[in-house]
């Protein structure tokens, strides 16, 4: 009839990863739609994550957590918020996948990367990482934070961005032995955060949003 989209081309053109994408975010309950505006809506979505898994590999090269990882207690607190972020988003992405709502998971990975990670923590954590000494304890605890959200959302991400994820596992753990097919959900150390320290960060994102 000539108003499809054919999804060789889609792959040929934009990769797999986008249509995967794009299958992933869409809600298989009602009508599907597809379209050039559509794709390039899903292409930028998943050049936010691919950036945010860039800078989370960049910045953990010469971090290796057998000698660099600082116990949790002794983490700069806006660390342990980043892990227990990370701890909320597996928790719901994992009820979502058991409910077979993909679409769900895409969102709040998506969300994921450019509000909790890009737009706030990433955004505080470049001078502590750039400017503080290479084995100081602040770098190192950032660190030891990227890690294991870098961990966590590998995990998470695999059944919809399989090739992405794959490639990032082989980059983090440099094995060929093992793959990110062969994990299970990431075991996150406990923040130790109280509800409050939780609230209280809560209300730190919000007021730096109206600044």
């Amino acid at each position: 009839l000539g108003n499809t989209i054919a999804p060789q081309e889609v792959s040929s053109t934009l990769g797999a990863e986008i249509l995967r994408l794009w299958v992933a975010s869409t809600d298989y309950s009602g009508e599907l739609s597809i379209s050039n505006e559509i794709l390039k809506r899903v292409v930028e979505s998943y050049r936010r994550i691919r950036n945010t898994l860039r800078f989370l590999l960049a910045n953990t090269s010469d971090f290796d957590p057998a000698r660099h990882a600082v116990p949790v207690d002794e983490m700069v607190e806006i660390d342990r918020y980043a892990l227990a972020l990370t701890a909320k988003l597996q928790e719901d992405v994992a009820a979502e996948y058991a409910r077979y709502q993909f679409h769900l998971v895409a969102q709040r990975l998506l969300a994921f990367c450019s509000e909790d990670l890009g737009a706030f923590y990433l955004d505080i954590l470049k001078d502590r990482l750039y400017t503080c000494g290479a084995d100081s304890r602040p770098r190192r605890s950032a660190q030891t934070a990227l890690w294991h959200v870098t961990q966590a959302l590998l995990r998470l991400m695999a059944p919809i961005l399989s090739f992405t994820a794959e490639e990032a596992w082989q980059v983090l753990v440099a094995s060929e032995d093992r793959s990110i097919f062969e994990e299970t959900l990431y075991a996150l150390p406990e923040t130790q955060m109280t509800q409050a320290a939780l609230d209280a960060w809560a209300d730190v994102r919000r007021f730096r949003e109206i600044a």
